[in-house]
Formats: C-alpha cells, structure tokens, sequence
C-alpha cells in the first residue's frame, strides 16, 4: 500500500529518489520496478503508473541527473576566477567531480542504452548540458563552434579529454599513476585542472 502521507504530486520525486538508490547500490543490471517500488515503501504496481516501465523511470532519472551535472558545473564556476580559461577549466572539474560523487547515474546518462534518448524531456537536458560547453569553449576561444568546425573540433577534443578523465576517475584507472586517493580534493582538483589545461592552451 502507498504510504498515506505521501500525496499524490510527488509520489513521482519519491519515486525517483529511491531510483537513484537502488542503481547506486544494485547497479544496471540488477534495476528493477519491484525493487524500486519496495525502498520506496509503495505498491508494486507504483512505479509502473507514474512512468510506465523501466525505460520510463531511468529516461526520467537520467534526465534529472543531467540537471544536477549541469548545476555542478555551475558549482565550480561560481568559485572560480571570472575569465574565460578558468571558467572553462572548472566546468571540467565540475563535470568529472559529478561524475566521481554519482558513478552509476553518470554512466546511466552517457553509456546506458536503457534510457529514451528521443524522450522530449531528456533530450533537452542532454542537449542544454552539451550547449553549456559550446557557450564556455566560445567564451574561450571566441568563436561560435556551431558556425565555424574548427571551433567544434576544439569542443571534441576537451570534452573528449574532460569525459576521459571522468571515466577513468570512476573506474579507478588514475589511481596508480596520479595517486588521487592520497590528496585533497582542493589538490586532486588542481592537478586535473593542469591535465584539462593541455587541452586548451
């Protein structure tokens, strides 16, 4: 039965939220409705209703995740300096720092074929996280990478660096060569920002 405190309006949110859960502690391929609905404390029949099956639910979650990426990026910029170069380095910090601190939802978004990638709503997520680096590579090297190719292929290569990194963070590649779990963030993030800067200087 479905909690009597929980209304309606955001039966979804909770939904969602024990989503998140269960892919961070079960992974992919354990991900089920029933489990969901059971850490949600819900009927069965729950998440079905609210998102009609299991690509429905992880469409929605994966849209969110990219939400909460791009405000992570938000995050690093805010606390840096206000040019160009360390607005673009931080918005890599933020990317692979999203990714480090949420590693099932970061893969649920850029490598799972489970989600919607035609649903409206996590298409325009997707897409305005991809548009917030063409913004920040065209304050950079002034010039409108949907306009000119060469100005795209520079976005290529530093998303593809800053993705790199990120999978590479999460799948504890960079341990033995950069030793990341002996620093603090602060220093962990200074040498990433060293790595991201190869790419654009």
């Amino acid at each position: 039965m479905i909690k009597k405190n929980y209304h309606h309006g955001d039966l979804a949110t909770v939904l969602l939220e024990a989503a998140e859960k269960e892919l961070s502690e079960s992974g992919i391929e354990a991900f089920s409705l029933r489990a969901v609905a059971k850490r949600a404390c819900v009927s069965h029949g729950a998440p079905a209703h609210h998102f009609k099956d299991i690509k429905g639910l992880l469409t929605a979650l994966a849209a969110i995740g990219y939400k909460r990426f791009v405000h992570s990026q938000h995050c690093y910029q805010n606390k840096a300096q206000s040019d160009p170069q360390s607005q673009l380095v931080a918005a890599g910090l933020g990317y692979i720092d999203f990714a480090v601190k949420n590693p099932a939802l970061f893969r649920l978004m850029f490598s799972s074929e489970k989600p919607d990638r035609d649903n409206a709503r996590f298409s325009a997520a997707a897409n305005a996280a991809f548009d917030k680096l063409v913004d920040d590579s065209r304050s950079f090297y002034g010039v409108d990478p949907y306009k000119d190719r060469t100005a795209m292929k520079n976005v290529m290569a530093l998303w593809a660096m800053v993705h790199g990194l990120a999978d590479l963070m999460i799948a504890g590649r960079l341990e033995r060569p950069m030793g990341f779990s002996t620093m603090t963030r602060a220093e962990r993030d200074s040498e990433l920002a060293q790595i991201i800067l190869r790419t654009i200087v």
